[in-house]
């Protein structure tokens, strides 16, 4: 059986052309939301809650999974750590589905500013007088509410009933949440940018599909910052890709095989 690991929107698709020729497939994803996404596409069993390393082991034995996708999100980097590992371990072949980096194409932009963790990016934000945008989602807030700004921060999320709670028991004023889901494209990113008169914008380097290249487009054209977080280098020692069409041939071809 196929395994697949599912974190970002190119899920979807990964599954509509594996479809084309099996069905047997174990999709892994971190939340129920996820899943509900794929409820119109074929596959064996799916599972909607977060893998820890001795259940993700547990769950590709069970299956008995001989190749795995991981495709999960640019920055869960725990998840493709313990993915490999399980694979090592159970001589199963790993494949790493990787979402394309956009950034680059703004290297010589001096308002995009690269920042490797949350102390460096401390430092950069001293020098911003205004409000913040931080679209780096719900799961870093613990991080940007150690950081102890005195700027006003606006919080994009997810409109989930469990995101929304955790921003409620942390005390955070609804005035300051905008909860959709994205990503969004140039001009609404240029509206929220307006709106709240941001003065700079935090981001993922979640690449074109993630909305990446539209929040810098308007970040510059309007003038802020933008401040991406980097993506932390993971040394995989296996086959890399990087667009879903070519995932799909070589996983066709290994089937084909066997």
């Amino acid at each position: 059986m196929i395994g697949l690991i599912l974190g970002t929107n190119e899920g979807k698709k990964i599954l509509s052309l594996l479809n084309e020729f099996t069905e047997d497939i174990f999709v892994s994803t971190a939340t129920e939301y996820g899943a509900f996404l794929l409820k119109n596409y074929k596959y064996n069993c799916i599972n909607s809650k977060p893998l820890d390393f001795e259940n993700l082991m547990e769950k590709l034995k069970e299956k008995n999974i001989t190749l795995l996708v991981d495709a999960s999100h640019p920055y869960a980097v725990e998840i493709s750590k313990n993915a490999i590992e399980a694979c090592n371990r159970l001589n199963i072949d790993y494949i790493r589905y990787e979402r394309p980096s956009c950034v680059e194409e703004f290297k010589n932009e001096i308002k995009v500013v690269k920042v490797k963790d949350y102390g460096e990016l401390k430092l950069k934000l001293e020098n911003i007088d205004g409000t913040i945008l931080n679209t780096t989602g719900s799961r870093n807030l613990d991080e940007i509410l150690s950081l102890g700004l005195k700027n006003r921060i606006i919080y994009r999320v997810l409109p989930t009933v469990k995101v929304l709670s955790e921003f409620h028991d942390r005390h955070i004023p609804v005035d300051d949440i905008i909860a959709l889901k994205g990503p969004v494209g140039y001009e609404l990113n240029c509206a929220f940018i307006r709106e709240y008169r941001a003065r700079a914008m935090l981001l993922k380097d979640s690449g074109r599909e993630g909305g990446t290249f539209e929040k810098i487009r308007a970040c510059l054209d309007c003038g802020i910052y933008a401040f991406v977080m980097e993506r932390k280098k993971i040394n995989y020692h296996h086959r890399v890709f990087h667009n879903v069409g070519d995932l799909v041939e070589y996983i066709k071809s290994c089937t084909m095989k066997n």
